[in-house]
């Protein structure tokens, strides 16, 4: 029997098969976990996540269900939720992996230039979003008790050169999953966030200066080498199982313990 066998996961955020989403995808699948996904409104996007799930062994069956939703949109998160419970009338694990900062205030050396439209939607989508969701999926999530993931990075405790306002956004992200734990706590649902490593990812690309951050951890982090996929996939198996049931509201480090690490 799998970890997770009779469980039903929403997967909010596969780009691509090597987003973090994807590896958490697969490792929730390897241990039994039923998933359903969500995309960006549009033919194209749900085809680039179609082929995203091709690449994914069991991925939900033959035709896994997959919800459009813009997240900037509170009636489109309404929408994509209804729709799912048509056809699942519990979940289990929510798991958040979606973020934007406009990629020229990403590639600037000064976080001060930032504007206020830039800064507002970073938050907005980077971590209003989980809010969002978890408010929608809470009845759902208090049914049979659940578990709820968002993906951050050390750039939400740490200046890191190019990150800049996505850094602040992920910092609020951590803080939402927080007051989150504090209150769905008492329905039996953990929230939880999961600071990955540098992983090469489309999302990763628009940092500036990413390249020398895999280098360094190359050379500096205690394992000596980068973050894999399955190494967060793995930690969101444990999050999402019962092996984790006294844990919430806690940042957990996959990174090779590159956090530890000073200058």
């Amino acid at each position: 029997m799998g970890l997770l066998d009779g469980k039903v996961a929403l997967i909010v955020g596969i780009a691509n098969e090597r987003s973090y989403a994807w590896h958490i995808a697969k490792a929730l699948i390897d241990h039994g976990a039923t998933c359903a996904y969500t995309c960006l409104p549009g033919e194209k996007s749900e085809r680039r996540l179609r082929r995203a799930l091709e690449a994914l062994p069991g991925a939900g069956g033959e035709n896994p269900l997959v919800v459009p939703m813009d997240a900037a949109s509170d009636a489109d998160i309404d929408s994509a939720i209804s729709a799912f419970e048509v056809s699942y009338q519990s979940l289990h694990v929510l798991v958040h992996s979606i973020a934007f900062a406009a990629r020229e205030y990403l590639a600037k050396d000064r976080f001060i230039d930032t504007p206020r439209d830039a800064f507002l939607s970073a938050v907005d989508i980077s971590a209003y979003t989980l809010l969002g969701l978890t408010r929608r999926c809470r009845e759902l999530l208090a049914k049979d008790g659940g578990s709820v993931m968002a993906m951050s990075y050390y750039g939400a405790e740490k200046v890191v050169p190019g990150y800049n306002v996505m850094g602040v956004a992920k910092a609020t992200l951590e803080a939402t999953a927080r007051y989150l734990a504090g209150e769905m706590g008492q329905h039996s649902v953990r929230v939880n966030t999961i600071s990955g490593g540098y992983l090469r990812t489309l999302a990763s690309s628009a940092v500036g200066g990413a390249d020398k951050i895999s280098d360094q951890n190359l050379e500096r982090s205690p394992l000596r080498r980068n973050v894999e996929g399955g190494d967060v996939g793995n930690t969101a198996v444990w999050l999402a199982s019962d092996l984790s049931s006294g844990v919430t509201g806690e940042n957990v480090y996959v990174d090779c313990g590159a956090n530890i690490v000073g200058v």
